[in-house]
């Protein structure tokens, strides 16, 4: 399939970056190795949210691996749907987990993880790790293994 006739709005165009939290920016494009299972990962190393209750910044890395199905989401528009939490209140693990089901939701991939490295306030660093494997495959089964191993960081 070539890839210049998906319907990818983000790419190659102009960029808008949002003030509030829009899942509605996400897109994706189709995998064109679905016959292979491998890993896609992401690293957003400026992520930016706001506590709820104070209003106060909170900075981290956000790391998303996954191993994609039929659809991937496209760069650009997770680029512009993680800067979208900037002046969105939420708590650390609650991003965290937003992440995963919103891009659960635009892919159903196989398996993925996001894990939240976020930087110390008030001397406590908070490092959420929330992860999905597709129902009665291997990769539920994958996603409870690797999540009773969680280390942190």
């Amino acid at each position: 399939m070539d890839r210049k006739k998906e319907n990818l709005k983000q790419l190659g165009n102009d960029t808008h970056y949002l003030d509030k939290y829009a899942p509605e920016v996400l897109e994706t494009f189709e995998n064109m190795h679905k016959d292979n299972d491998y890993w896609v990962q992401f690293n957003c190393p400026e992520f930016t949210t706001l506590c709820p209750i104070t209003g106060q910044p909170d900075f981290a890395e956000i790391k998303i691996m996954y191993i994609p199905d039929e659809r991937m989401v496209e760069s650009k528009s997770l680029k512009l749907y993680l800067f979208s939490f900037r002046n969105h209140g939420d708590f650390h693990e609650d991003s965290v987990n937003v992440i995963m089901k919103d891009l659960v939701r635009l892919m159903q991939p196989k398996y993925i993880e996001v894990i939240g490295l976020f930087v110390p306030r008030g001397g406590i660093s908070i490092y959420p790790y929330a992860n999905y494997g597709r129902p009665g495959t291997k990769y539920e089964d994958m996603a409870a293994e690797r999540l009773r191993n969680y280390q942190g960081r």
